[in-house]
């Protein structure tokens, strides 16, 4: 039973994924943090139907990712708990090692 149910959640976010990814988002409004300029290196976002979001970098507007809203919530979520804070590193650039 929990194998079939795993299976259909698999194919549910397949289908979820395949949909994000074919829609044509060539005229969404990206945005990026207030405060950077046009020319700076940044993290761009565009909001997407049905709560879901695209990102890029500023660098490479062409590769852009996508994220349902339960996973853009998921990563939200995270960021604001410091779930991807950086370490601190050293002078030699290795994080964490002394």
């Amino acid at each position: 039973m929990a194998d079939a149910e795993d299976k259909e959640l698999r194919a549910r976010k397949e289908r979820e994924r395949d949909e994000l990814y074919s829609l044509d988002i060539s005229g969404v409004e990206w945005h990026s943090a207030p405060g950077t300029e046009e020319h700076e290196e940044r993290v761009e976002i565009a909001y997407l139907p049905a709560g879901a979001v695209a990102m890029r970098s500023s660098l490479d507007p062409g590769t852009v990712l996508r994220y349902t809203e339960a996973e853009w919530t998921a990563f939200v979520l995270g960021a604001r708990d410091g779930e991807f804070d950086l370490e601190p590193t050293t002078r030699d650039g290795a994080a964490g090692k002394e």
